[in-house]
């Protein structure tokens, strides 16, 4: 006997499906490209209120991806890749690029800011997450953070480490280098955001780590001009962010983390956390990365961005525990701890970008394999 009665599917299933058309739906690469469009427009938020349709896919794509970027579980990587293009395309407004100034022209858009705080509120909820922030309140913090760098120093090799050292071709360190470039081709950009202010040694400390990336004032110098040079031996693009798109997601996160905390001066402590994990973990991936370049018989000027970077960094990791962490630790006693979650999610956040550029060059190469 058949009954009439109607069932309504159950309310997870109706979610399920609504999400699964909505990821069919939703055409990353589109919105973005519409949010391109809206940061060149003159007058953009008296241009939205006028006309409100102007931003409808994108927002749609925005939702959905935060949603499944950062509320369901593990996370859809076309996701985070959107939400994190997006957010480093208004990040990358705070800093001056040489450029056409009317790409500056919506620098201040309150709308921008409102899409900004929209992506970094999901995000950084789902970064904290993965941290035990109460544990970290309870930590001497001077001997957390010198047992860390200890420890970070120079650490076993990872098996990501020894595939750079041991295996990866030619074709995967051009790839390397083609990542690398994004910051590269930057480098030092952000930590000017933190700096000004009142007088004091660590301040200081902080100048004198920006002045030797900057080579001292001097261009021949500057830590990014031996990137390029490096980049020129392969007759590879030397603008900044010429290999946009070939940057894992995981990398972008990166550099929004250090947007997002040096243009909040509330977070200093945690930006000053990182930066020392930064500058003290630095040398030992530089050392892979030289390494895998005299295995494959490069030029020195192939290799010489890591050359400089293993001596000067060496040096800045002890400026940055013993001249700034430290000093800061003792400075404020109840906020020292933010000083070891700026350290632990550097640390984080680096390792978990590691592991995407290895994968990255191992894909790459295996493309080129296919290909000869």
């Amino acid at each position: 006997m058949h009954s009439n009665l109607v069932m309504s599917p159950l309310p997870e299933v109706e979610t399920n499906s609504k999400q699964i058309k909505e990821k069919i739906d939703i055409n990353y690469e589109r919105a973005e490209q519409q949010f391109i469009e809206l940061l060149a427009t003159e007058n953009l938020d008296k241009q939205l209120d006028a006309e409100p349709a102007l931003n409808s896919e994108f927002e749609h794509a925005l939702s959905v991806a935060i949603r499944d970027a950062y509320e369901n579980g593990a996370g859809d990587d076309a996701a985070h890749r959107f939400v994190q293009r997006i957010l480093y395309r208004i990040n990358r407004l705070n800093l001056f690029w040489y450029d056409d100034l009317r790409h500056y022209v919506n620098e201040r858009s309150p709308y921008l800011y409102k899409v900004r705080d929209q992506i970094e509120t999901a995000w950084q909820d789902w970064e904290l997450a993965q941290i035990d922030v109460a544990a970290l309140q309870q930590l001497d913090v001077k001997q957390a953070l010198i047992d860390r760098c200890a420890e970070d120093l120079d650490p076993p090799l990872s098996a990501e480490s020894r595939y750079i050292r041991e295996e990866m071709s030619e074709a995967g360190y051009r790839h390397l280098l083609a990542i690398g470039s994004f910051d590269g081709l930057v480098e030092g950009s952000r930590l000017s955001r933190i700096l000004g202010g009142a007088a004091n040694p660590v301040q200081c400390t902080l100048v004198r780590v920006l002045l030797e990336e900057y080579g001292n004032g001097r261009f021949s110098r500057k830590h990014s001009t031996f990137f390029a040079q490096m980049l020129a031996e392969f007759g590879m693009n030397t603008e900044p962010e010429g290999y946009f798109d070939l940057v894992p997601w995981e990398v972008l996160a990166c550099a929004n983390h250090n947007f997002l905390l040096t243009e909040c001066k509330r977070h200093f402590l945690r930006y000053s956390g990182g930066l020392t994990y930064f500058e003290v973990a630095g040398p030992a991936a530089y050392r892979n990365y030289l390494a895998a370049a005299q295995r494959l018989g490069l030029s020195d000027a192939a290799m010489g961005y890591w050359e400089l970077h293993i001596r000067e960094d060496e040096r800045h990791g002890r400026w940055m525990l013993d001249d700034v962490a430290l000093p800061l630790a003792q400075m404020y006693p109840d906020d020292a701890w933010q000083l070891v979650l700026g350290y632990d999610q550097e640390k984080l956040m680096g390792d978990r970008a590691a592991l995407a550029v290895v994968q990255s060059i191992r894909e790459a190469e295996q493309a080129t394999l296919s290909y000869s």
